[in-house]
């Protein structure tokens, strides 16, 4: 956890979402947000660089990471190809996919176990990683607007 006494870091690292072109704005904040959520927890609040932002009445703002968070949108097959190169090059990834919506987290669960991978609409994914290494895999993706 980063607090107002750390001294100023250099950050390396950075996180990217992208999020489907084809969905609807509430489903890709839904995946946004899961995707959020599950690669905060994989990295924990050290990794994740976490930062308790303190405005000048004294309220504190909690949990906000210090690192660059793009977020872009792009094909469903792109975000698959990304996701596909990410798990090669060691960056690490979290992905969010159609079998991940409607019913409860059980029946998700059950929905994906009996999908095949080659038959998953991918919704998105975020990445994390050295700055390099993530711009290469997201530059061929849109700001997300």
């Amino acid at each position: 956890m980063i607090t107002e006494q750390t001294p100023s870091l250099d950050l390396k690292k950075k996180l990217a979402a992208v999020v489907s072109d084809k969905l609807d704005v509430g489903v890709a904040m839904n995946a946004l947000a899961h995707m959020s959520l599950g690669m905060g927890t994989v990295l924990g609040p050290d990794e994740a660089l976490v930062c308790d932002y303190r405005d000048a009445d004294g309220v504190s703002h909690p949990s906000i990471s210090a690192y660059p968070f793009i977020v872009l949108k792009g094909r469903p097959n792109k975000i698959r190809e990304a996701i596909t190169m990410a798990l090669s090059q060691n960056i690490r990834v979290v992905n969010f996919t159609h079998t991940m919506t409607v019913g409860s987290y059980v029946e998700q669960l059950e929905r994906t176990k009996a999908t095949t991978n080659a038959d998953l609409e991918f919704y998105g994914a975020v990445f994390y990683g050295e700055i390099e290494a993530v711009n290469a895999l997201t530059r061929k993706f849109s700001l997300f607007r």
